[in-house]
């Protein structure tokens, strides 16, 4: 199914396949429908949105808007969903449509652009007979209005198999038989298989072909002499001989003198366009439709997006609690490091989440795709401006409200204005750590079907980068064959730039105006660790203390970002979609 309907490589492959004497067109994927097993439709929105995303994006835009929502109108008639047109398709946390009213949302997603030719795989699967049947009827009034209907199907009912006009049947790699399908019981009864009365003719075949049949075991047991033993036959030789009977049948035979008829001309398909994707829409149309969708995904399932606001307000609490009221002494520098190290880590932790953002619509993206709904920029960036952007903004920006003011960040040694740019500082680096962290996953999930193996690569980098953070160990200390990986750790780029902006022109060796007490203090200081101001503990680190050695960390995380991202971009474009 997927050959004929040009979803396959072709590379392999020999033959040729025509629609009326001619050769495919390069965007005949584009131009004619496919229903695929798996669901495809955005579970969070309603029927009717669902079937207006498909008309904007693959109605040319020379559709009024009027005839777009009249033909969404006309399909939501012909398929029978008018009473469920505005009702959810539904997701595993809410509640939707039936099995069925899915299917035929399914199908409508393709019937917007009144293809000639409409491939369905397996259009029964998870249905129950009732639905089943009502489906095939949909399909078979469809093809009497026109259309070729081309499906692919496992053992359906007697009800669904008479509807059938022809029927081929495959084993093997090989055909087993090819024509009228109410021909088909008479074509094995001549070669020797008699179907029993009320068995189902799709049954029949099947037991046939796999030599399970009571025919082929009867025939069996008539020809077996007594005394010898009656061995099963491997279905795969079955298969064989089946196929080498059609190919001496009168069936076989017609099919090859109507193909030798067809004249192909010179005109061949070259295998490099296959891939051709043709577009209906610009560039912002499509930008504009997909970044809607997405904004109204998030919105209707705002289960992820809640739960990671309510766990960062409750580990910024946490947080606040555990340092509140930070003080000028040695005591205070250790709980500074330890709180700036947490949010930096927990930042970079809170990220993981995001490895979901490609692999979970890995099914539509690809589906829409060669369809010719959107180009991959175009669901990349609204992806990005939709989901990415909102979703790693917020937190920060709760988590940086609720911890600075809780653990008493402003000192007297700022004044306001400092205070506030200090407060600020705080917030932008936390919220580029998260982009960073974010980029990364992504560029290390995009491409993975399955999130398990993408979320343990991505712990495991986020661990090693840890290492290289600047707290578990003095940068400065370590062999210089492996001190460059620090240049690869998100949360040392983060830690750097917190510790700047909180730790520079702080004294930890005490305020007091006795001088022998000052004195005491700052031989204690000395004594234990060397450092008596921030910017002490910030050279000791290796740390540059200037605003360059501030801002130098922003620019590195930002170059990461941005080299993150495009690896994901990159492997968006070169992941394999056709099968």
């Amino acid at each position: 199914l997927d050959i004929l309907a040009a979803r396959k490589d072709p590379h392999g492959l020999s033959g040729d396949i025509l629609i009326n004497g001619a050769p495919q067109p390069a965007n005949f994927k584009c131009t004619s429908g496919y229903v695929v097993q798996d669901d495809v439709v955005m579970g969070t929105l309603t029927v009717r949105e669902n079937l207006k995303f498909s008309a904007a994006l693959r109605l040319p835009k020379a559709v009024t808007e009027r005839e777009k929502n009249e033909r969404v109108n006309q399909i939501i008639k012909e398929l029978g969903l008018s009473k469920v047109a505005d009702s959810k398709v539904g997701t595993a946390f809410t509640r939707g449509v039936s099995g069925g009213e899915r299917k035929r949302t399914n199908i409508g997603m393709e019937l917007i652009t009144d293809p000639a030719i409409l491939f369905l795989d397996e259009p029964t699967t998870g249905l129950d007979a009732s639905t089943a049947n009502a489906v095939l009827l949909l399909l078979k009034r469809m093809a009497q209005q026109g259309r070729t209907i081309i499906l692919s199907i496992h053992q359906p009912r007697y009800s669904i198999f008479r509807l059938f006009d022809n029927l081929t049947l495959l084993a093997a790699g090989r055909v087993l038989f090819h024509g009228a399908a109410q021909a088909a019981l008479q074509y094995f009864q001549d070669i020797g298989y008699q179907c029993e009365p009320y068995n189902n003719p799709a049954d029949f075949f099947l037991d046939v072909i796999n030599g399970d049949s009571t025919a082929v075991a009867m025939g069996k047991i008539g020809e077996t002499e007594p005394g010898m033993e009656l061995r099963a036959e491997e279905p795969f030789s079955l298969a064989e001989r089946l196929a080498d009977k059609y190919c001496s049948s009168a069936y076989y035979r017609e099919n090859k003198a109507a193909l030798e008829k067809i004249s192909v001309g010179s005109q061949k398909k070259s295998k490099a366009v296959f891939r051709q994707i043709t577009y209906a829409n610009s560039f912002l149309q499509q930008l504009r439709w997909v970044s809607h969708r997405t904004f109204k995904n998030l919105v209707g399932n705002p289960q992820a997006s809640i739960a990671q606001v309510c766990i960062t307000i409750l580990l910024g609490l946490v947080v606040g609690v555990l340092f509140f009221g930070l003080t000028e002494d040695l005591t205070g520098l250790q709980n500074r490091v330890g709180a700036i190290f947490f949010l930096t880590t927990n930042q970079c932790f809170s990220s993981v989440s995001a490895i979901e953002l490609f692999v979970a619509e890995k099914k539509i993206f690809i589906h829409e795709y060669i369809s010719g709904y959107y180009r991959i920029s175009v669901y990349f960036i609204s992806k990005l401006m939709a989901d990415l952007i909102p979703i790693r903004t917020m937190p920060s920006i709760i988590f940086t409200c609720i911890t600075y003011f809780m653990l008493g960040m402003f000192t007297a040694v700022f004044s306001l204005k400092q205070t506030v740019g200090a407060f600020f500082t705080m917030m932008f680096t936390l919220m580029l750590v998260s982009y960073t962290a974010t980029s990364m996953a992504l560029a290390i999930a995009a491409g993975h079907s399955v999130v398990a193996v993408a979320n343990l690569l991505v712990t495991v980098v986020f661990v090693f980068m840890m290492l290289f953070s600047g707290l578990l160990v003095n940068l400065t200390s370590v062999l210089s064959w492996l001190s460059w990986l620090k240049y690869f750790s998100i949360p040392r780029y983060g830690m750097q730039a917190l510790e700047i902006n909180e730790l520079q022109g702080l004294n930890f060796c005490g305020n007091s105006s006795n001088s022998t007490d000052c004195l005491a203090a700052l031989c204690v200081c000395v004594s234990m660790c060397r450092w008596c101001t921030g910017n002490d503990y910030l050279e000791n680190q290796g740390i540059e203390v200037s605003s360059w050695g501030l801002w130098q960390n922003h620019l590195a995380l930002l170059c990461m970002t941005l080299g993150f991202l495009t690896i994901a971009y990159l492997k968006l474009c070169l992941m394999k979609k056709f099968s």
